[in-house]
């Protein structure tokens, strides 16, 4: 078998495109995302990607049909902007070659069709349930810097601190480096103890209005609503056993 299999659904003819990824990792905020951008924009697939650096496993669906896990690139095409090149999929590479070779494969793939820029999408995880999670930036470019600001996009010298993991930030080092992409990487504050959907909403207000994309936001606002709900009753319950400690409180 080979390392990476490469299925063709559709080759498209795509006006300057733009790669945004979303794939799973802290809070899955990224992945939220960029699922919520395929589905709400029509997207239409077109590359599939199988690997054996991916998990070894099938997965089922509703209908009780299964499916072997695999990352997707799906297409839109924007009148008023870029055109977008989708990476959404099951899972990340498994091991750091796997997520070398993998992210390398789709920067290849993307090449192809003119990709000379990369939005990569995740979640900064802080451990701390915040009520207004900002989105925090970090870019190939001082240019780039400048313009995300526009777009309220947090750009700091101690947060985030450390690096950037995963395909997040392999494909913008690898776009930069072999390819000669530029790119930024959008990060929503997040706990990192559940899927948040709210940090997520903040991402999507900005790609939103970066790309100019005609997107209905009321399914994400809801579930952003929800998760505040949640969020606010789980403070609460934090606050009430602190008090309970602070009395010496036994029962």
């Amino acid at each position: 078998m080979e390392p990476i299999i490469v299925k063709y659904v559709e080759k498209p003819e795509l006006k300057d495109p733009v790669l945004i990824e979303g794939l799973p990792g802290v809070g899955n905020v990224g992945k939220i995302s960029a699922e919520y951008l395929r589905d709400h924009l029509d997207a239409k697939l077109m590359v599939k990607i199988y690997s054996k650096y991916l998990p070894p496993q099938i997965l089922i669906k509703g209908d009780g049909t299964v499916y072997l896990v695999k990352n997707e690139l799906w297409y839109y095409k924007n009148p008023k902007k870029n055109d977008l090149i989708i990476l959404v999929g099951d899972y990340q590479g498994m091991s750091s070659e796997g997520q070398y070779e993998l992210s390398y494969k789709v920067l290849e793939i993307v090449k192809e069709f003119g990709v000379k820029k990369i939005f990569t999408l995740g979640g900064y995880g802080t451990g701390q349930i915040s009520d207004n999670p900002r989105v925090f930036g970090a870019a190939t470019e001082l240019g780039l810097v400048e313009e995300l600001k526009k777009y309220g996009v947090y750009f700091s010298q101690t947060e985030p601190s450390g690096g950037i993991v995963g395909a997040a930030g392999l494909l913008l080092g690898l776009g930069k480096v072999v390819f000669g992409m530029n790119g930024v990487c959008l990060m929503g504050e997040t706990s990192g103890y559940f899927s948040d959907p709210k940090s997520a909403y903040n991402i999507l207000k900005i790609v939103k209005d970066y790309f100019q994309l005609d997107i209905d936001m009321t399914e994400i606002e809801y579930r952003s609503k929800e998760i505040s709900e949640i969020t606010t009753q789980v403070k609460e319950e934090q606050k009430e056993e602190e008090r309970k400690e602070d009395l010496g409180y036994i029962g």
